[in-house]
């Protein structure tokens, strides 16, 4: 069994089952599938997010095993992922409770409660009114230099997150700017999110670092951005000069660029199930 505690938990479930006390947390469930449930609570005046898993099953282990995947058992992954992120200075979850208990990995029990990040506002709601109401120029720069350097970062730590979407990048905001992009650049922060399906190795492959890059190119399809945006987000991702990135990497844009088609093909088969 591990376990690891953090105030307010430690005191309030000193003496008692945390596996136990962890199911029966009352909140907003967020998300309910077969085997992982996602709920928001609300302990002693502060806001959390409590990510519970039962188990995946031998028969959803043997599918990612048979398809070259390693199976993600619990919350363990994330909280590799996020102890990873904080060691390399990518701002992201902070990790307020974590439990895994079980010997058999189709069953294994697992939670992980983290801090929630307020206020902020994830990148997909920030952009989505920018193609007919584009923001200023000098923070929206900002923006793509510091989402490109963390991603790049991350990349170059070995982790991948394997659904790269704006929606799982959140940007820091005070009360008084709203679901606006701040217009003060100095000091803009995004933290990532979702990292439970996150692959972590010494290296990333760059079959997944693209597929990374063509997820977060899907999701910024039709915001707006110029030519010269994407040049300068590859500049900051790669931390190179233009010139040698594009001769380096040519096939692999046409791979992202195949990619992203894929996935606005699946989009138009399948809707929001993708």
């Amino acid at each position: 069994m591990k376990l690891e505690l953090h105030e307010p938990f430690l005191s309030l479930w000193r003496g008692t089952d945390p596996f136990a006390a962890v199911e029966a947390l009352g909140g907003t469930v967020y998300r309910a599938l077969e085997g992982r449930r996602t709920v928001r609570v609300e302990v002693v005046g502060a806001a959390f997010f409590a990510k519970i898993h039962r188990g995946i099953g031998w028969g959803e282990i043997i599918k990612n095993l048979c398809r070259l995947k390693k199976p993600v058992l619990g919350a363990g992954n994330e909280r590799a992922a996020i102890r990873r992120l904080e060691a390399i200075g990518v701002p992201t979850l902070r990790v307020a409770a974590f439990g895994e208990r079980g010997g058999n990995p189709a069953r294994q029990h697992s939670f992980i409660i983290t801090h929630e990040l307020a206020p902020t506002i994830d990148l997909e709601t920030l952009t989505r009114d920018w193609s007919s109401a584009p923001p200023a120029f000098r923070p929206k720069r900002a923006l793509i230099a510091e989402l490109a350097r963390m991603l790049g970062a991350m990349h170059r730590a070995g982790i991948n997150h394997r659904d790269c979407y704006l929606c799982h990048f959140l940007l820091h905001t005070d009360a008084d700017s709203g679901d606006k992009l701040p217009s003060a650049v100095p000091g803009l922060r995004i933290s990532v999110i979702d990292l439970h399906r996150a692959g972590i190795r010494a290296r990333t492959p760059r079959r997944w670092r693209d597929k990374d890059l063509a997820a977060l190119h899907y999701s910024a399809l039709g915001i707006g951005l110029t030519r010269r945006d994407v040049l300068y987000f590859l500049r900051h991702y790669f931390q190179k000069p233009l010139r040698e990135i594009l001769r380096e990497e040519g096939a692999s844009f046409r791979g992202i660029a195949w990619r992203t088609r894929r996935l606005v093909a699946r989009k138009a088969r399948y809707g929001d199930a993708l």
